[in-house]
């Protein structure tokens, strides 16, 4: 198994939001980037573990775990001119860009801040802490995912 770390904005789509879905289960979609979209195609199996984090808001931080429940698909956000995530490069032959459905494992109970983690020396060399790191979707070292862990 291996560990990752999925970045959304709570406006858009929380860990509320996936509390809320039937089963607990959304898709992940609207990743933009190669090299995220290649973590999710290379590297994401299901039952991998997620830590769900919010960003672009008053407190940024990790918010629960999730699991992958469908590995890297096509996203159909991609080929739809309606939607906010419409590439109109994409060809649904041979698409571009990818998703994967999380299932919320937990909720906790108080935001994991990122200044928390940026204070917590174990974490040195968390690719999440880099400067200039704007991932979305990102792997966790194990033992980075315990010291998280560890904090909660």
């Amino acid at each position: 198994m291996a560990y990752w770390l999925m970045k959304s904005e709570p406006s858009v789509f929380s860990i509320d939001n996936l509390k809320a879905r039937p089963r607990q289960t959304a898709h992940w979609d609207g990743v933009r980037n190669y090299q995220a979209r290649n973590y999710m195609r290379d590297g994401m199996k299901k039952g991998d573990k997620v830590f769900f984090y919010h960003s672009s808001c008053p407190e940024p931080g990790i918010v629960g775990v999730a699991q992958v429940a469908r590995e890297a698909y096509p996203d159909h956000t991609a080929f739809d001119p309606q939607d906010a995530h419409y590439d109109p490069k994409s060809d649904p032959n041979n698409p571009a860009w990818l998703m994967v459905d999380v299932k919320l494992v937990r909720k906790f109970q108080r935001v994991i801040a990122l200044d928390k983690l940026k204070a917590e020396p174990r974490l040195d060399g968390f690719i999440l802490l880099r400067r200039g790191n704007r991932l979305s979707v990102m792997p966790v070292s194990d033992e980075h995912w315990h010291v998280v862990l560890d904090l909660v």
